[in-house]
């Protein structure tokens, strides 16, 4: 009896120091993970929400734009900005766009815009609600977003079947920062409704079970300074998505720092973004029919 009792002791023992050990194991396999909504803002902590230079960039066509609600979501309207070609205009070939952290502002709409320009219907979808004009107010609202993922999603889903009821044959998803990150979810959300996906300096997601949704060609463009998306990460999604049998292609800009192309902030590197818009125009003429 009493060696029995002195085996089950070790034996809880035991169990004890691997539950010990596993709770240690997962507190820093959480630690090692990127705090995206700290790194953005360290990243964006001396900008203002200001239109860059690649906002004020005109459309190579007149286009038209104006607010659209495109689903209402717990009984809330959810309102966006849809800008298409003013000549000619079939919602054929459709864009979603996703804003970066400083939410729908003036810069998303006049990119929005530029893109139109391009021959397409672009949707410019609010994930949050409201517009940041500082630093810490659009923590918060990167913060609130993350931790919403199910809410995003099903915003935008509700997005594509706005794009499909009005006509939409091929669609692609294209986002900034906060937007880079939910364009790639974009794509999961739809699966083989969409056809392309556009993800700038977005956080990646590595998670194979997540990117086993994913059946759009992904273009990934990124800065080589940009300390708030490490590129390993990068390259880490890149893999996940390449064994999972997927299409998908990242293009670092060496001397480029976070937010290059943003239509929002003072990060704009007119070189790179430029040839980041090029690739990106390219890429959407590739797979949206």
């Amino acid at each position: 009896m009493i060696a029995t009792t002195h085996v089950t002791r070790l034996a809880a023992g035991a169990a004890l120091l691997l539950a010990v050990t596993a709770a240690a194991g997962a507190q820093s396999t959480k630690a090692a993970q990127p705090d995206y909504a700290a790194a953005m803002h360290r990243e964006h902590l001396n900008e203002t929400p200001t239109a860059s230079a690649g906002a004020h960039i005109a459309p190579r066509v007149e286009v038209v734009g104006r607010t659209v609600t495109y689903a209402t979501i717990n009984g809330k309207a959810i309102k966006g900005f849809l800008a298409k070609p003013a000549v000619g205009a079939k919602t054929g070939k459709a864009i979603i766009m996703v804003h970066e952290w400083w939410g729908l502002n003036d810069g998303i709409q006049a990119m929005a815009k530029r893109y139109a320009g391009e021959g397409y219907t672009v949707l410019a979808v609010d994930l949050f609600g409201s517009v940041a004009t500082t630093p810490d107010a659009a923590m918060k609202l990167y913060q609130a977003g993350m931790a919403d993922i199910a809410g995003g999603e099903k915003n935008l889903g509700a997005a594509i079947s706005y794009l499909k009821k009005a006509g939409a044959k091929s669609i692609g998803s294209v986002g900034y920062c906060y937007g880079g990150h939910w364009s790639l979810r974009t794509g999961l959300v739809g699966g083989s409704k969409l056809d392309a996906v556009v993800m700038y300096y977005g956080a990646p997601i590595t998670d194979p079970a997540q990117l086993a949704r994913l059946k759009a060609p992904v273009l990934g463009l990124f800065g080589g300074k940009d300390t708030g998306i490490p590129l390993d990460s990068v390259r880490a999604m890149e893999a996940a998505i390449t064994k999972l049998g997927g299409s998908v292609t990242i293009n670092v800009y060496a001397n480029a720092n976070h937010a290059f192309a943003n239509p929002t902030g003072q990060a704009y590197d007119r070189t790179a973004a430029e040839d980041a818009f090029a690739k990106t125009v390219s890429f959407f003429k590739a797979n949206l029919k």
